[in-house]
């Protein structure tokens, strides 16, 4: 894919995170998990990481969403994308969020 086409599309990527997250009504949180499921409706082979940039792109859109301050470690636990087959139904995405309590032990 050229650049710029690619560039345009995780700008969208990225926005369309960002608006969901605002409509949601997520707050504001000192970290979170996300991990990204990708519903399929065929048993063709895929690699979970072909993904990634989608999901690096939805957890910018996170953080320009001020959902966390940033999306390092401290902030964001990236939980490897999963791929779940579904037949019969549509294939998609969907982005879980999930705040996380770290305790001191």
């Amino acid at each position: 894919m050229h650049w710029a086409k690619k560039a345009a599309l995780t700008k969208q990527v990225r926005a369309a995170s960002f608006y969901a997250a605002k409509n949601a009504g997520v707050l504001r949180c000192d970290k979170v998990r996300v991990t990204l499921t990708w519903f399929v409706r065929t048993t063709t082979r895929r690699d979970a990481d072909n993904v990634v940039p989608t999901l690096k792109a939805l957890c910018d859109g996170l953080v320009d969403a001020g959902i966390v301050p940033d999306d390092t470690p401290r902030e964001m636990d990236k939980v490897m994308p999963v791929i779940t087959y579904r037949p019969g139904q549509p294939s998609g995405l969907q982005l879980l969020i999930e705040e996380v309590h770290d305790h001191a032990v």
